[in-house]
């Protein structure tokens, strides 16, 4: 009786507390990952607000004065030449060229500065020439203003207006050249908060996206966790039946773990105490037939000794009458008679086999020539029974370790079954071959075949489909092919007929006995 366990897996075991860490490793990953991520959202969006408050802020504010300046300095200019009081006018350009404009110019570099030292230094590069260009491009204004008042000290308005309307040329363009300046840091601004509100919808997204994936890994953990102690509850509910007395083997789903190893293990336990019940209990069984068995073997074959003593004397008494009817007749009786003497000796003879369980004495034998050496024996019997022997015998065969009178007594045993089930004759072929780790012997014929219903039950004693016979022959078979370490098993041969092969260990395979 053979468990129906797979191997262990090989290669490296990966342990259930191994494969829950790297579970939690996993996860502590995946959470430090998002975490550091957030974190580092968060990070650039405090620099940004920063950013926006002590740069772009201050920034704006300062091109938005300096903006308002040029706007009152542009409406001054219009007004200049009708004024009654000219010098008050002029104090009042002066002091906005000499103090207003330098202040407005060096607070939009203190702000750019702030903003773009580390914040696109190319930009800021960039910025301060443009400004810096203003600025210069208004430092003109100083000689045509003088030129200005000193017209209108000299009283000439048409030259103070030809020189009013060149300052508010100049006015107008360095007010488009500052609103272009402050549109360019009120786009890199926009840009910036649209950044940062797109950093923040992504952060939310983001987390939102681990809050699901959170649920999904763990129910994935949890699923996964119960697929790891699944293994362990079969384990259970195993144990509960085998403590109610189910040895059945059951296979073991692979796994490379301490539950899949314990699983196997018992398994394996669980095998192998079957085999040791089933061997308990056949070995019990066959003890009792045996003891029976030699019990009557014994009490039968005393007067057969004596029946077969008085044929003899029969026999010679029957060779002094005269020839005659009455003659004739009594030889078909004494012939008759002894022929069941000798079926009845053989009987014995099974039954002797049967009780005493003989062990082989094994020795390197040449397998094929100890099967043609029974074939040499047994083939006369078959042709006269109108069976034809074909012989299929590969040559240069492994040694095997066998016992020779054993093993003609199984082959004698196949053929001898082979026969009885061509009762009209028929054809039966031996074939001898090698076969994985030793050799295999196959007799079929090609008779009526055997009910796949009873052909389980072939082996066991006294189990038989002919109607005469003791159902000895392949137990014995068995017996001595499993004491050889082999096996043997019957099948059906197509188109027709029964197969029995036999498989013995070459000398490398381990030989049990």
């Amino acid at each position: 009786m053979r468990a129906a366990t797979r191997p262990p897996p090989t290669g490296p075991k990966k342990t259930v507390l191994s494969r829950v860490l790297w579970s939690y490793v996993i996860i502590t990953f995946a959470f430090a990952l998002v975490a550091g991520y957030a974190v580092l959202q968060q990070r650039q969006s405090v620099r940004d607000t920063a950013l926006i408050r002590t740069g772009y802020v201050p920034l704006t504010l300062a091109l938005r004065d300096a903006v308002a300046l040029q706007n009152s300095y542009n409406s001054q200019l219009n007004h200049i030449t009708e004024a009654r009081n000219p010098g008050d006018k002029r104090v009042w350009f002066e002091t906005s060229m000499r103090l207003g404009r330098p202040r407005a110019f060096m607070e939009i570099r203190s702000a750019m500065r702030r903003v773009f030292t580390s914040h696109n230094p190319l930009l800021g590069e960039a910025l301060g020439a443009e400004s810096q260009r203003i600025e210069r491009f208004l430092e003109g204004d100083r000689d045509v203003l003088a030129q200005l008042f000193s017209a209108l000290d000299r009283g000439e308005p048409l030259k103070a207006e030809q020189l009013r309307d060149q300052l508010v040329t100049r006015g107008n363009d360095a007010l488009t050249l500052l609103r272009t300046l402050e549109d360019r840091v009120n786009v890199q601004l926009d840009t910036l908060t649209e950044d940062a509100s797109r950093r923040e919808l992504l952060t939310l997204r983001f987390l939102l996206g681990w809050a699901v994936f959170s649920i999904l890994v763990g129910i994935g953990v949890g699923l996964y966790a119960r697929r790891l102690l699944q293994p362990l509850e079969r384990v259970t509910q195993r144990a509960k039946a085998v403590a109610s007395g189910d040895l059945t083997p059951h296979e073991v789903v692979a796994s490379h773990d301490e539950i899949g190893e314990l699983a196997h293990t018992f398994e394996s336990m669980v095998a192998a105490i079957a085999r040791a019940s089933h061997e308990l209990r056949e070995s019990e069984r066959l003890a009792t037939i045996g003891k029976m068995a030699a019990h009557v073997t014994h009490e039968v074959r005393n007067p057969l000794s004596s029946i077969a003593l008085n044929l003899e004397l029969l026999d010679e008494e029957l060779s002094k009458l005269g020839a005659g009817a009455n003659r004739s007749e009594a030889q078909l009786l004494h012939q008759a008679i002894k022929h069941e003497v000798e079926r009845l000796t053989e009987l014995t003879e099974q039954y002797l086999s049967l009780a005493r369980r003989n062990e082989p004495t094994l020795e390197f034998e040449d397998f094929a020539e100890v099967v043609l050496e029974a074939l040499m024996f047994v083939e006369p019997d078959l042709t006269r029974h109108g069976v034809e022997v074909e012989r299929d015998i590969a040559e240069a065969l492994p040694p095997v370790r066998l016992d020779e009178a054993q093993i003609r007594q199984v082959l004698h045993n196949l053929l001898r079954n082979a026969r009885q089930a061509m009762p009209k004759g028929g054809r039966v072929t031996v074939r001898v071959r090698e076969s994985g780790d030793g050799v295999e012997l196959e007799v079929a014929d090609t008779g009526e075949g055997i009910d796949p219903l009873v052909s389980g039950q072939l082996f066991e004693p006294f189990v038989t489909t002919k109607s005469h016979g003791t159902g000895l022959g392949l137990s014995i078979s068995r017996h001595i092919i499993e004491t050889h370490g082999g096996s043997i098993r019957c099948e059906a041969n197509a188109p027709r007929g029964t197969r029995f092969v036999v498989h013995l260990p070459a000398p490398s395979a381990p030989v049990q006995a």
